[in-house]
């Protein structure tokens, strides 16, 4: 048996993919210890904090308290109770999925282009970049790092690699 057929023969099942690929041809030490529960933890953390903000946007689109209608309006959108309820219950779905393990990932690109169309109508309405046209941009980047932390599936898609170094 070669080398690198006892390094893969060794690799635990536990690390991900792009690891085990990575400890086959000698290149990578096995994950730090506790390394997996902190990115657990964290991708929970950022994607709960996710889900809560929208959460609280879905349900005041499906209550339509007067601040709603008057800031629906204020961007240029109909504030049609009707439409406001599509909305909410759109977001609701959104986050639904993504909250599950199972559909996580197509929750993630559902909720990606609900936030786009947020950034669409902000960004018409010529309001300030930072706070408001952008603000959707932010709450994808939290959606997404937390799902990157939390999905060993999203982090064998999208991996973050060092510079190799010249040998």
């Amino acid at each position: 048996m070669n080398q690198s057929q006892t390094n893969l023969t060794s690799t635990p099942t536990s690390w991900s993919l792009s690891a085990r690929l990575s400890a086959a041809n000698g290149d990578a030490a096995p994950p730090a210890p506790g390394k997996g529960r902190a990115m657990l933890v964290s991708g929970w953390t950022l994607s709960g904090l996710t889900i809560v903000f929208c959460a609280m946007d879905a349900v005041m689109k499906l209550v339509h308290p007067s601040f709603v209608i008057d800031a629906t309006n204020a961007i240029g959108w109909p504030a049609d109770p009707g439409m406001l309820t599509v909305l909410g219950v759109l977001l609701l779905a959104s986050i639904a999925l993504y909250a599950a393990p199972a559909t996580a990932v197509l929750g993630a690109i559902v909720l990606t282009g609900y936030l786009g169309g947020t950034v669409a109508a902000h960004a018409r309405h010529l309001d300030p970049l930072f706070s408001h046209d952008l603000f959707g941009v932010y709450l994808g980047i939290c959606a997404w790092g937390g799902l990157w932390l939390r999905e060993e599936r999203v982090r064998d898609l999208i991996p973050l690699r060092r510079r190799a170094s010249s040998r």
